[in-house]
């Protein structure tokens, strides 16, 4: 299980670096300091979790630069920007391609914090909504076709009547497979196993 409090600072200026770390070690998040947004990236798995903070004014990769990489390669690991004096525009340049947030420096040890902490805090919601999604689609794959033609109908709105109807059943047989359809989905009501399906829709 990859830890959720990981820390990537990325910065070509080892002194911010080092700043940076002792920040947020000293708040007991665990940061990983890298001196180059390739760096980053060659060391980078699957399972990466956590956010980032990188500077967006590098040598060899910008941050804006490594943000469409992260994006383009389809992780969604939360990024913080730095900005110097003057870097503004590539600051909200970030922002509309991602980012979350972007820090001016000199930094306010205060707003770092409490920066990371809510990239932080979206990872975890991101990863829990992740997990609720697959284990939706693990009950909807437990269906029977015939159980799955009635939460369909059920999902959009339809009477059992006319569910059975359209399927050439009774609507005793529909009740069977309405219960069926509940206590596989785990359901509580008909507005959760909705809710259920649309989390599942959702891209």
């Amino acid at each position: 299980m990859p830890e959720r409090n990981h820390v990537h600072i990325i910065d070509d200026d080892e002194a911010v670096r080092d700043s940076l770390t002792f920040l947020l070690r000293s708040a007991g998040l665990d940061a990983i300091p890298h001196p180059s947004a390739t760096q980053f990236l060659e060391g980078l798995t699957r399972d990466v979790a956590g956010c980032v903070i990188t500077d967006v004014r590098m040598p060899d990769m910008s941050g804006l630069e490594l943000l469409n990489r992260l994006r383009g390669m389809s992780y969604m690991i939360p990024v913080i920007v730095m900005t110097g004096h003057g870097d503004i525009q590539l600051a909200v340049e970030a922002m509309k391609a991602g980012a979350l947030d972007f820090l001016e420096k000199p930094f306010d040890d205060e707003r770092i914090l409490a920066s990371v902490k809510s990239a932080l805090a979206v990872r975890q919601a991101e990863d829990e909504r992740i997990g609720a999604r697959q284990q939706v689609e693990e009950r909807l794959a437990s269906l029977s076709q015939r159980e799955r033609q009635v939460l369909d109908g059920l999902v959009a709105g339809l009477p059992n009547k006319t569910i059975a109807h359209d399927l050439g059943i009774s609507p005793r047989t529909v009740e069977v497979y309405r219960a069926n359809v509940m206590t596989k989905m785990q359901a509580g009501s008909l507005s959760e196993l909705v809710r259920m399906v649309l989390l599942a829709q959702t891209p």
